[in-house]
């Protein structure tokens, strides 16, 4: 046994980073599907979306871009997934130019593949327009003052979906999708807050803390936080049967789990064998 562990702090280093892909690799291909309890900011916005009105309208705005969207991609296809299976119309914005290609994924294969939804009737996106939190103003006065046309270039007016929302306020619920600045924060101090609408969000893990103390004062219903979040409520919406299969956030928190394990046990090894030949040489 002493010679083996030995024998393990002298494995090539090559070795490692090929036995560490293949663990990283395995459960992406194959999810394991290991557990994951959800946090109460997790339940909370899985709450606040299952609190909303029959037919309640949803602004959903996307605010990130390909840098982050390993973490924030998986929340945007979860909660329109859950948002569609409970009948929400669904009004999607970008605050971000790079926001307007990644809702434009998310709303092909959620809305058009998965739920074969009509355009204008059970979804719209308005798409991206300069501005920031300007954008954020422009819409408590009303959509039009914004947004003259969509992404298909269709009137405002001549929209189903956008009957009877002149501002913001016609809005039952908000959720950003929100990578920084213009985001969470910009949500709450100049629509969701004021106006009193309920308004939850998912961000990265290195903005929960900024956004944090909103939920905390209750400005904010829950928040999805990072990918380990991400996971939480795609278990929630599974388990709710909202959806029947693990999403991306799964895969990722499960290779990310067996990798984290992996790397422990290989510096455990390390550390032991290091402390085994040690020994042998004070003996000599």
């Amino acid at each position: 046994m002493y010679n083996f562990l030995e024998k393990m702090g002298n494995v090539d280093r090559r070795v490692i980073f090929l036995i560490i892909g293949m663990v990283v690799l395995l459960p992406l291909l194959f999810p394991f599907g290991l557990p994951v309890k959800a946090t109460k900011t997790t339940i909370d916005v899985y709450d606040a979306v299952e609190a909303i009105p029959d037919g309640g309208k949803v602004l959903v705005s996307f605010e990130y871009g390909p840098s982050t969207k390993p973490e924030i991609h998986p929340m945007a296809f979860a909660i329109l997934r859950h948002l569609f299976h409970k009948g929400h119309p669904v009004i999607i914005m970008c605050l971000w130019p790079d926001g307007l290609f990644m809702a434009q994924e998310v709303i092909h294969q959620v809305a058009e593949l998965e739920y074969d939804l009509k355009y204008g009737v059970d979804y719209v996106n308005l798409g991206y327009r300069p501005g920031n939190e300007a954008i954020i103003k422009g819409i408590t006065r009303g959509f039009e003052s914004v947004y003259t046309i969509d992404t298909q270039g269709l009137p405002l007016s001549s929209i189903p979906i956008m009957r009877g929302v002149e501002t913001v306020a016609d809005i039952d619920f908000i959720f950003s999708l929100s990578a920084g600045y213009p985001g969470s924060v910009e949500w709450v101090q100049y629509a969701a807050d004021p106006l009193q609408i309920p308004f939850s969000s998912g961000t990265t893990s290195i903005q929960v803390n900024e956004v944090l103390p909103y939920v905390q004062a209750g400005q904010m219903q829950g928040i999805i936080a990072g990918m380990p979040a991400a996971a939480e409520y795609e278990g929630l919406i599974i388990e709710h049967g909202h959806f029947d299969m693990p999403g991306d956030a799964t895969r990722f928190m499960d290779a990310q789990s067996i990798a984290h394990l992996v790397i422990v046990l290989f510096i455990i090894l390390g550390n032991t064998a290091y402390y085994i030949k040690r020994k042998k040489e004070q003996k000599y």
